[in-house]
């Protein structure tokens, strides 16, 4: 069985849409509340590596990718997920699975004001203690 198909059959309609992109790249779009359990699908269960994640304010809200390779195939697997709030952007952290996230989402958290509950250590990495904990540098139309 296919890691697509494995991720179909385990999570069913809550697999909002799985789509080969070509043959070695594969995107998997899941709803917020979901990503835990479909990381711990694909780590966990399939063996797949987490390479890294990354966030992106767009106008519908802020985009998470989390990257996967299937080092045996060569394929590589990223999760979508999009956050709706943006006065209010909060996700679960996969940390309780994939403890290398954790700069990662601190990062997102720092950079974009991503709230990622259940995170061991969400504070500053890499802006000064200085700076104003309302703004967030790469948030579209921040005035810095």
């Amino acid at each position: 069985m296919t890691i697509s198909e494995v991720v179909k059959e385990k999570l069913g309609n809550r697999a909002i849409k799985i789509f080969e992109k070509n043959a070695l790249r594969y995107y998997i779009d899941v709803a917020p509340d979901t990503i835990v359990e479909t990381v711990r699908i694909l780590f966990r269960d399939m063996g797949c590596r987490f390479a890294i994640a990354s966030g992106i304010d767009t106008p519908a809200g802020f985009e998470i990718l989390y990257h996967f390779s299937d080092d045996k195939t060569g394929k590589i697997f990223t999760l979508r997920t999009l956050i709706a709030d943006k006065d209010n952007p909060e996700i679960d952290s996969i940390t309780p699975v994939i403890c290398n996230a954790e700069w990662i989402e601190r990062e997102m958290f720092e950079m974009l004001g991503i709230k990622f509950r259940n995170h061991p250590n969400l504070k500053r990495l890499l802006l000064s203690d200085n700076w104003p904990r309302d703004k967030y540098p790469l948030r579209q139309g921040s005035s810095l």
